[in-house]
């Protein structure tokens, strides 16, 4: 897996940021998962690595403007473009009506269908959102001026690596049948000998994780979704300085972000969702930002547009 920073302003755009979005890139299939869809974001999008004819899902956190205004007219222009099959979005109860209205008001008919999944009871529940034989999502609330939910994405663990040396010492014809192998599986060879498909591989490979929380204050439930990830992105919005104007409008600070990677056992934080008062001609700048969080939890770093890495 890996991610695309489309956005990571907050409430509005500047000259060097645009407000939250962030693409996942799914290794195992060519599928695109966006998060949020801030204005602008299919302008990001064409400026980037990624191809919107593979988005697949969206999933969007709350329904604040700079979350969730970009996403009718990234789904007019995929139905002028014919690209996509359909899409399923992901979100508070109020997205579909928002989503519908507007496209309706608009006098735009889509050429392929949106299938909208209420996630309140998945996060209240601890319900798995989302599953497939390689992938699990999850769904967690947070802690903002109205609903807002975080996600996890979790790779399963896959197959450890597959001895093909030991495979071809004992003339097991390579195809198919080293796949089925890898698998764990028992195949019989036509010469009658039969073997398992665990004597050949190493221990399981310890699949990957993302989390991605925004808009939130400091919560456990924040803490408890991001329990051991790889990679946890968290909002940002203020200053340790700012501490009390964050309590008022329910943002985290710097240190709130590094302490949930902390609590978590997160293996790395990227923070975002900068308030557009922090630049490099203000007092406090992005820099100042990092150094902040870092002192906390040392293996941080800091979002940017357009950066993309993978998750490891």
């Amino acid at each position: 897996m890996n991610i695309t920073f489309l956005g990571t302003s907050s409430g509005v755009p500047t000259l060097t940021r645009n407000v939250s979005s962030l693409a996942l890139k799914l290794s195992q299939t060519a599928e695109v998962w966006l998060f949020d869809c801030g204005e602008g974001t299919q302008h990001q999008i064409m400026k980037s690595n990624i191809k919107s004819s593979q988005i697949k899902k969206i999933f969007i956190t709350h329904m604040h403007g700079d979350h969730i205004y970009g996403l009718p007219g990234l789904l007019a222009t995929l139905g002028l473009s014919g690209n996509s099959n359909g899409i399923e979005i992901y979100g508070p109860s109020e997205l579909k009506s928002f989503v519908t209205s507007a496209l309706q008001n608009s006098f735009c008919k889509l050429a392929f269908p949106l299938h909208f999944v209420e996630v309140e009871d998945f996060a209240a529940f601890n319900k798995i959102l989302f599953e497939n034989e390689k992938l699990e999502v999850q769904c967690g609330c947070l802690k903002h001026r109205l609903p807002a939910y975080g996600y996890r994405v979790s790779e399963k663990d896959k197959p450890g690596i597959f001895d093909i040396k030991k495979a071809e010492d004992l003339n097991i014809p390579a195809g198919p049948i080293y796949s089925e192998l890898q698998a764990g599986k028992t195949v019989k060879l036509k010469d009658g000998r039969s073997f398992n498909g665990k004597d050949f591989c190493g221990p399981p490979r310890k699949g990957k994780s993302f989390v991605y929380c925004t808009d939130t204050v400091f919560s456990e439930s924040a803490v408890d979704l991001s329990k051991n990830a790889d990679l946890l992105v968290h909002e940002s919005t203020f200053s340790k300085e700012d501490e009390k104007m964050a309590y008022e409008k329910l943002h985290s600070t710097t240190i709130m972000a590094a302490k949930t990677a902390l609590l978590s056992n997160a293996k790395k934080l990227i923070i975002t969702h900068f308030s557009p008062r922090y630049t490099q001609k203000s007092s406090i700048k992005p820099s100042d930002l990092l150094k902040e969080a870092q002192k906390i939890f040392p293996n941080t770093f800091l979002a940017k547009d357009f950066l993309t890495l993978e998750i490891k």
